[in-house]
């Protein structure tokens, strides 16, 4: 025995016999690993691979970090855990097919079917090459009845990646959570009534792709927009409220409503139509602005028509001519005055609000208080005029689903130019026929008989002079 254990011995210890022994080795491990990916199923492999990485972590040092995230902060269910909440609307945007275990369902007033964690299984997310480990902690079974039933979401990651996860990552899940927040967001339209804000859901339509404007107007407004929602820093660092002014002006029936309902639905900001003749005094003003949701939009239509404001442009109202003059500035100031309305748009009083847009409409700009249209107060003033060709092209493929040129569009175009015709109007003539072809016919021949009557006009103007 001792003589085959020497003899065994010196054999290997020639290079030859090594050099044999990892040859032989090699081939073994690549008829293994060839039988393993060609005899085993993919679902069996992902097991096994599981097993095996769960077996020998157990023998490696703990070099894990885990973070608990409770949906409520304290255990008496006082405030929510925002973070709860991110993770919560995050988590399904990261579910890949091949999870099996997940909650399903349809909530009333949700178009699409939703998808959750269930608590089952693990969710892995990869963020900048970075691993991390998500798993929903559904309480203890004894708990399953409890409506106060504690739920939590436990983060797990490699603690040489805690300053990424701290910095970076986390701050991810909440900006995403916040964009979809956004992109649910119900916006809901305010009028005031009996000195108080009633609310409806705001169900216009309206979109920038189905606005009647010119592509180069269209551009310049959502840049113009897109650019104040993201200098919240910038209004910080210079001293400003964060609010932009637009006034709408143009002849009835441009689109000044249905630019604003544009704006609403783009930005996902409420909408107060503020009616000037329901304020009473600067003081009521001021508590209705203070009402008003940050993210909203606060609309005065027609402002050129307001007697109010017209009125107080000179520093008296109509009926304050018959009231004593030691009784006339108690009226002046009991009573809503042109400064109170310019204190709010510099910010005086706006700002216990932020991201706010301010929109004045009117068919009459040259009516308006120029103190009202400065920089500062109205920052951008969009013409909203007459239909042209380019803006024509949208009503055409919104009302006719004509994509691309038509063989009427160069006479329409030319009829457009000499003409005064608003949106309203036609789209009003576009919808009275359903074939493309027959409903341009019928517009051109409206248009023809729209300059036909304009040129009698003049004429006629003409013999009288």
């Amino acid at each position: 025995m001792g003589f085959y254990t020497q003899n065994l011995f010196s054999s290997f210890t020639s290079a030859s016999s090594w050099f044999e022994v990892y040859a032989a080795f090699s081939t073994f491990m690549m008829l293994l690993r060839t039988a393993f990916h060609d005899l085993i199923p993919q679902q069996f492999r992902s097991l096994i691979v599981s097993k095996l990485e769960s077996f020998f972590t157990k023998y490696q040092p703990n070099n894990e970090i885990r973070l608990k995230m409770n949906q409520f902060w304290d255990e008496n269910l006082g405030d929510r855990n925002e973070l709860f909440d991110a993770a919560q609307e995050y988590l399904p945007t990261r579910i890949s097919h091949t999870y099996k275990s997940l909650k399903v369902g349809k909530l009333q007033d949700e178009k699409h079917i939703e998808l959750a964690v269930d608590g089952s299984e693990d969710v892995v997310d990869e963020f900048e090459g970075t691993k991390f480990t998500w798993k929903l902690d559904e309480g203890s079974k004894e708990d399953s009845n409890n409506h106060n039933k504690k739920y939590s979401f436990e983060l797990t990651f490699n603690e040489k990646h805690r300053e990424k996860a701290l910095d970076l990552y986390i701050p991810h899940v909440l900006k995403t959570y916040e964009a979809i927040k956004a992109e649910r967001r119900i916006v809901r339209i305010y009028s005031r009534l009996d000195g108080y804000w009633n609310d409806s859901e705001l169900s216009h339509p309206a979109t920038f792709d189905s606005l009647a404007l010119s592509p180069e107007l269209k551009k310049d407004i959502i840049d113009d927009l897109e650019r104040f929602q993201r200098r919240k820093e910038h209004y910080k660092k210079v001293g400003k409220p964060w609010k932009r002014g637009y006034l709408l002006y143009g002849p009835p029936g441009t689109g000044k409503s249905s630019l604003i309902a544009a704006m609403a639905n783009y930005l996902k900001f409420d909408v107060y139509d503020l009616e000037l003749t329901s304020i009473y005094s600067n003081s009521d003003l001021m508590r209705s602005m203070k009402e008003a949701s940050n993210r909203s939009i606060v609309v005065i239509e027609d402002i050129d028509c307001n007697k109010e404001v017209q009125a107080r442009s000179s520093g008296l109202s109509d009926d304050q001519d018959s009231v004593p003059d030691n009784e006339a500035a108690k009226v002046k100031t009991n009573r809503f005055t042109l400064s109170g309305l310019l204190n709010y748009m510099d910010g005086l009083w706006s700002s216990g609000g932020e991201e706010r847009i301010i929109i004045f409409t009117t068919n009459h700009k040259e009516k308006i208080d120029p103190a009202l249209l400065r920089p500062g107060r109205m920052d951008m003033h969009i013409h909203l005029s007459f239909l042209k060709g380019k803006a024509f092209r949208v009503l055409a493929t919104n009302y006719l689903n004509i994509e691309g040129d038509h063989p009427l569009f160069e006479e329409i175009d030319g009829l457009l130019e000499k003409l005064e015709v608003t949106p309203a109007v036609v789209a009003e003539q576009l919808m009275r026929n359903e074939d493309p072809d027959d409903a341009l016919e019928t517009f051109v021949t409206f248009l023809k008989e729209m300059d036909k009557d304009s040129n009698c006009h003049l004429e006629l103007r003409g013999t009288s002079e």
